[in-house]
């Protein structure tokens, strides 16, 4: 069920729609970082002075270059951590687009849906953020901890977080809030096994990208499964 719900999704990637998602995703969230550099460059440049004494020193006027460069380096570190959270997080605002893509070339039978209101998908996606930059700081940690049972760990807790997220966007369509709340406390074995899946290329560089469009369209095919495409 999960494998084939899978590989569904993979051979829909070339859908301009998937696509259309993957690109709007990535563009907002090199946007996003960006915009954090300036705003933190800003805050930089306004509170140091161009230059200042020392005793035996003299005058030091490297302070806020040194700053300025070593704000650049920690966004660029950070970044690297911070990008498949927050892409994940500002994709999951358009993962009703991938839905429907889904929905319009394997389930053409279905009846439309209302989509989820803009602000009830941004908190989601903020929420949904949070969730995923804590427990990535949190299993990191014990990665250097405890090493091959923290990487178990990392893999065991971004799965739960990418399946309880995903299996709401997709069942939330259908079924409400309260409904896909309960097809997650039904079914959340098979839940967290599909996530712990989605939590594998969350490894690997370019490829962890493409998790939050293939999460979408895996877990629309597992929704449709488990819920017999709503007799």
């Amino acid at each position: 069920m999960i494998l084939s719900s899978f590989f569904k999704a993979i051979g829909q990637l070339t859908d301009p729609r998937f696509q259309r998602v993957l690109w709007l995703g990535l563009g907002l969230t090199i946007a996003l970082l960006i915009l954090i550099y300036a705003v933190i460059l800003g805050l930089i440049n306004g509170f140091t002075a161009d230059s200042f004494s020392l005793p035996l020193v003299g005058e030091v006027t490297w302070v806020d270059d040194l700053l300025g460069w070593g704000s650049f380096f920690l966004i660029l570190i950070s970044s690297f951590f911070l990008m498949v959270p927050v892409a994940s997080a500002i994709t999951s605002l358009f993962l009703e687009d991938v839905a429907e893509a889904v929905e319009a070339k394997h389930y053409p039978h279905l009846p439309s849906v209302p989509r989820t209101g803009f602000y009830d998908g941004l908190r989601d996606s903020v929420n949904f953020l949070g969730l995923l930059i804590i427990g990535n700081i949190i299993a990191l940690i014990l990665i250097f901890v405890l090493t091959l049972p923290g990487v178990i760990i990392f893999y065991a807790l971004n799965g739960f977080l990418l399946g309880r997220e995903y299996i709401q966007v997709t069942a939330m369509r259908r079924l409400g809030r309260e409904g896909a709340k309960k097809m997650w406390r039904d079914n959340i074995g098979t839940v967290w096994l599909a996530g712990c899946l989605m939590a594998v290329p969350l490894t690997f560089p370019i490829i962890n990208l493409f998790v939050p469009i293939l999460g979408a369209a895996t877990f629309t095919h597992l929704f449709h499964r488990l819920s017999g495409s709503l007799r």
